[in-house]
């Protein structure tokens, strides 16, 4: 079963508060059914979204507060992160989503993901002497 490294949200509205966890994917297999209903897709209640993650291997504040040991008066949002666990995980395959993919990249235990269009290597460059207008 493919396992993920995903943000579970908590904290109050508006207020959020984020643990970085180890889960499996967001759909278990279900169970096959021993005899027909009429429900044509019945609801799947075995899906990890509301099940105990793995490993909670993290927490990540999204409000930015101001730092109390720097006297700067500069805002950051708090990542506390196991290391030491996060790198087992990404090594014995754990996929992390973009999100938890941006946070571990801060950290150094992925490279930097680039969101966005590519680049198109095989464009040619014009010179503004060779172009014509009309």
């Amino acid at each position: 079963m493919v396992v993920k490294i995903r943000l579970a949200r908590f904290g109050r509205r508006n207020s959020p508060f984020y643990n970085i966890v180890v889960a499996h994917a967001r759909y278990a297999r279900a169970a096959p059914l021993t005899r027909p209903t009429s429900n044509a897709n019945p609801p799947n209640h075995s899906t990890a979204r509301n099940s105990r993650p793995l490993e909670v291997i993290g927490t990540y504040d999204p409000i930015p507060k101001p730092d109390h040991y720097d006297d700067s008066g500069k805002l950051h949002k708090d990542i506390q992160l196991d290391s030491i666990r996060a790198r087992y995980w990404v090594g014995v395959g754990a996929q992390p989503t973009d999100t938890a993919w941006r946070l571990l990249s801060m950290a150094g235990i992925v490279p930097k993901k680039v969101f966005g269009p590519k680049k198109d290597e095989g464009a040619k460059t014009v010179e503004a002497g060779n172009v014509r207008v009309r």
